[in-house]
């Protein structure tokens, strides 16, 4: 399928980074967040009312969908990893690509009051990060680190895609 898929924390720079690199490569996009609302009919903040689990039924759906795309840039919802169906469908799909900033980072830039899972305050990013962690490791095919400045993460992923021939 040859489609390139970001994972990473919450706020970490998937949907924007996804943005820019299709638009590099000229490749569709998709935002799973955006996707999963537009397919259930629901917000993610309606789904989690109903239960985290509810949440991540259709999000595995949403998976399914997104990773039948061909040639396409994926940015995941945060909590993808959590399920490892997921990541065994998005592994037939394409590269996986880590995306990894620090909790630090994110709390400094995230608008937490938008982000369900972390309506709990800020401490909740560290304690999904140190949760989640090995998981992101566990399944990316490669690791980029996402410091303060956007512009030199681009070029990094774009040798990736080169290297790998995606």
């Amino acid at each position: 399928m040859n489609n390139i898929i970001l994972i990473g924390m919450p706020g970490c720079g998937k949907t924007t980074i996804g943005r820019a690199l299709a638009k590099s490569l000229g490749r569709s996009f998709f935002d799973a967040d955006q996707v999963l609302e537009d397919i259930s009919g629901q917000t993610i903040s309606e789904l989690f009312a109903e239960g985290e689990e509810v949440f991540r039924e259709v999000e595995s759906e949403t998976i399914v969908y997104l990773a039948s795309k061909v040639r396409s840039v994926i940015a995941t919802g945060g909590g993808v990893v959590t399920k490892e169906e997921n990541m065994l469908v998005l592994r037939e799909s394409g590269c996986l690509i880590f995306l990894n900033r620090s909790p630090e980072q994110i709390i400094k830039d995230l608008d937490i009051t938008t982000r369900p899972l972390l309506s709990e305050g800020k401490e909740k990013i560290y304690n999904i990060y140190a949760k989640r962690i090995e998981l992101y490791r566990k399944y990316a095919d490669y690791e980029v680190g996402c410091g303060v400045e956007w512009g030199s993460i681009l070029p990094e992923i774009l040798a990736i895609v080169k290297e790998v021939g995606v």
